[in-house]
């Protein structure tokens, strides 16, 4: 199944489309569970967005996330090139900015959804993280974000 395809999976349920079933591993429509994040986004069916400030990245993060601040995306900040047309899979510390966001990105019209929980959640699942305290490098791609 495509990229596209799959998300067009997800998006139809999300929205709410008749015929539509409940999946298990979300919890709130256009919303999605830690372990179906890393899912789509470790399958390369969607990017995963890092919303944090840049000090925040300097604590650990999911692998191969892209980072782009709320407070950049916010003043009208472009998605980084390797989001571009790309389903797009957003998380912050708890999930609050996530949503704020996607819903900023909805407006741009970027297929967007957030992690319920945000990365407290992610850690909570026992998925993989990255960096922290002595890590080298920032983990963003193409350098310092």
């Amino acid at each position: 199944m495509s990229t596209w395809s799959t998300w067009s999976a997800w998006s139809t349920w999300s929205s709410g489309s008749p015929g539509s079933t409940q999946s298990p591993r979300t919890t709130v429509p256009g919303r999605l569970a830690p372990t179906e994040a890393y899912r789509l986004t470790a399958t390369g069916a969607a990017v995963l967005l890092d919303v944090r400030e840049a000090a925040e990245r300097l604590d650990e993060r999911p692998p191969g996330s892209l980072h782009l601040p709320l407070s950049a995306l916010e003043s009208g900040g472009g998605l980084p090139a390797e989001a571009a047309g790309r389903p797009v899979v957003v998380v912050c510390r708890s999930g609050r900015r996530s949503l704020r966001a996607v819903e900023l990105l909805a407006h741009r019209g970027v297929s967007a959804v957030d992690v319920v929980g945000g990365l407290l959640a992610w850690a909570e699942a026992g998925l993989p993280l990255t960096g922290g305290p002595g890590a080298d490098g920032d983990g963003c791609p193409g350098g310092a974000a």
